[in-house]
């Protein structure tokens, strides 16, 4: 299944949080994210394929449900706007115009469908090549309430970035009632809930610290938090990311 085009570009760092104080060092060699639909009937080997890579910790995996499948009869109940928006604005900044469902785009630089795991391995392998993909190790520390971010400086870094975080739901299983997938029941893994922008990042060491309580209702499970060459309306190669549950 397919639609347009647009930008956006982000950060991610995934971040685990305990009671007390714990820290988490993001070393991960790459970050999955997948664009899926409760609508698009090509989409749940990709859903399935995308919870055995959350069980990989040296990945950070995302689902990024989308809406523009709506129109087919079933409303995605866990579709955000801006997900489409991300989705075309990776196909514009590569210039291919490739938006379709299910689409996994890795470390920010290149596509593959997202039922097919020999290429995402590749496009991994591929990626890690790159001499600024996945290079940056942050550092999440959680005390009492708050969540603490620390981004390292890098003295060869080129151009801005921007540092988001994603409060995610572990997995989410949904029955649907219309559509291309009427009367099946589908579950969906490290599924993205909100985008909160911590900051920028040019080169310099950076620290955020947030209020778990600001982004931690609606049964999130888990963050995200990430750095991401580039900006929302032209997102690049994604620089660093991290995992950690928050339960």
């Amino acid at each position: 299944m397919r639609f347009g085009h647009v930008v956006f570009s982000a950060v991610f760092v995934c971040i685990a949080v305990m009671a007390g104080t714990s820290a988490a060092h993001a070393e991960p060699k790459a970050v999955i994210e997948l664009f899926t639909s409760q609508g698009c009937s090509s989409c749940p080997p990709a859903d399935k394929l995308m919870a055995e890579f959350t069980r990989d910790p040296s990945i950070v995996a995302m689902s990024l449900p989308i809406d523009y499948w709506d129109y087919l009869g079933w409303k995605d109940t866990l579709a955000l706007k801006g997900h489409g928006k991300r989705q075309q604005a990776y196909a514009r900044v590569r210039g291919d115009r490739e938006v379709y469902t299910p689409q996994v785009v890795v470390n920010g630089l290149t596509h593959v469908a997202g039922t097919d795991r020999p290429a995402i391995e590749r496009a991994m392998a591929q990626t890690r090549r790159d001499a600024k993909s996945m290079l940056l190790p942050v550092t999440l520390t959680v005390a009492g309430e708050t969540l603490t971010v620390d981004v390292p400086a890098a003295q060869d870094a080129q151009g801005q970035a921007e540092v988001w975080l994603c409060p995610i739901i572990n997995t989410v299983s949904v029955a649907i009632e219309r559509g291309e997938n009427h009367g099946k029941t589908f579950t969906y893994s490290n599924v993205v809930r909100r985008w909160i922008k911590l900051g920028d990042w040019a080169g310099q060491a950076k620290t955020y610290n947030v209020t778990l309580k600001d982004f931690q209702s609606g049964g999130i499970d888990a963050v995200v938090v990430t750095v991401q060459s580039g900006a929302m309306h032209s997102p690049g190669a994604m620089l660093g990311a991290a995992t950690a549950s928050l339960r």
